[in-house]
């Protein structure tokens, strides 16, 4: 953050660089309908059967904490800065020594290729052709390394039981496999209360049912283009990546205990892939401060404050509300922010409460569901345009010149 205000930050600029006009990314005609994040999220409510629908934007008991996160955003409004010359304005950043050209990546999403096909693949190479990074779900359903080849800058998120047994090989596959970071998750210690899925009809281990047919059957587009697409070029889905080996099929009734005792997760198996994992380390889900202090002791090199997307712990604060008393305590160690996040006005804000960098989940899955890698490419164009535009708006030029000094409590 620049202390100094936002007319500080810039460095002088060719008066040639200022007069050359960002050209916007050419649109197939296909995507020119979707005009932002939430005309995706319209359209997969469409496309999907509505127990996938339902898995992948409900949250958990009565979803106070997903709520939560949209409400923490509204809570606050820009004081913007006028009479800033704002031509040389751009949306790159730096993470971990990387530059970006847009200051969000793709967050881990579980089943993303139950929902789209080859999901997790359209996601990887959308963020690679854009330039930003992903993170692969432990949760999903193609193998780890097919996806670091679609996208050798990818990263990998775990989910582990307390069992170094199973820690340690999976660890070492990872390596294997090329990821150069690790991204552990901390608050998925038990499965959470999804009423609504038991309600939409969405189980794991699916359960073949009339209702589960019916619903295929009353949407063929995902039927016919995700499903019975990836039973003839790939077979039956397995969960690939939770362990050093292939896990179990989706319809699988072992698979409940494939996942292990994660409520045996405790800080030793966090320094024991600390020993093991030469990369970067990162825990994923983290709202305590005083959780910070001690990862930070251990040797994390940064912090993923969430929610898990109101997912896990209903009444569990937002994310956003913790930013910044976490920024302060975390020593200069990269803060990032996921939850929520539907505008480019969102981005800001956590980037302006002290985020140095932030992830969008959901919108960008179901771009996938409906378009393909295209369309997680127009959703991410999107979002980066309405951050171009609206950094001369607010009247700064770069996102580390955004600062607390330009928000106010609405």
């Amino acid at each position: 953050m620049n202390a100094e205000g936002p007319a500080q930050s810039r460095a002088p600029v060719a008066a040639e660089t200022l007069s050359q006009k960002r050209a916007a990314p050419p649109v197939p005609p296909s995507l020119q309908g979707f005009l932002s994040l939430h005309d995706f999220e319209v359209a997969a409510q469409k496309h999907l059967p509505r127990m996938l629908h339902g898995y992948m934007a409900g949250g958990v008991e009565t979803d106070w904490s997903l709520n939560d996160n949209r409400r923490a955003f509204a809570e606050w409004g820009f004081i913007p800065r006028c009479l800033t010359d704002a031509r040389a304005r751009h949306t790159k950043v730096s993470l971990f020594g990387r530059d970006y050209d847009a200051p969000f990546g793709i967050p881990p999403m579980g089943s993303a290729a139950l929902l789209a096909y080859r999901g997790d693949i359209a996601l990887a190479q959308a963020a690679r052709a854009k330039n930003i990074p992903y993170i692969l779900s432990a949760s999903s359903l193609i193998r780890m390394e097919d996806v670091a080849k679609a996208n050798p800058d990818a990263w990998y998120q775990a989910y582990l039981p307390g069992e170094p047994a199973r820690i340690e090989p999976l660890v070492d596959r990872v390596i294997a496999a090329g990821f150069k970071t690790f991204v552990l998750t901390v608050d998925v210690q038990v499965s959470s209360n999804r009423e609504n899925n038991i309600r939409n009809g969405y189980t794991i281990p699916l359960k073949p049912t009339f209702k589960l047919f019916w619903q295929g059957a009353t949407h063929p587009a995902w039927a016919f283009g995700t499903w019975f697409k990836t039973l003839q070029n790939h077979g039956m889905p397995h969960f690939e990546n939770m362990d050093a080996g292939r896990g179990p099929p989706i319809l699988s009734r072992d698979l409940e205990r494939a996942f292990g005792a994660r409520d045996g997760l405790s800080w030793p198996h966090l320094e024991l892939i600390r020993k093991r994992f030469p990369g970067k380390l990162l825990i994923k889900g983290v709202l305590h401060p005083d959780d910070v202090v001690r990862a930070k002791e251990m040797g994390v090199d940064g912090f993923m404050v969430s929610n898990h997307g109101g997912r896990q712990l209903d009444g569990a604060v937002s994310g956003l509300r913790m930013l910044p008393e976490i920024v302060k305590i975390a020593g200069g160690l990269p803060v990032i922010y996921d939850g929520g996040i539907r505008r480019g006005t969102d981005v800001m804000k956590a980037y302006a409460l002290g985020a140095d960098f932030v992830f969008v989940g959901r919108p960008m899955l179901c771009a996938a569901a409906v378009r393909g890698q295209a369309g997680v490419e127009r959703a991410i164009d999107l979002l980066a345009e309405e951050i171009h535009r609206d950094l001369a708006l607010v009247g700064v030029n770069t996102m580390d010149a955004l600062g607390p000094e330009l928000l106010m409590r609405a």
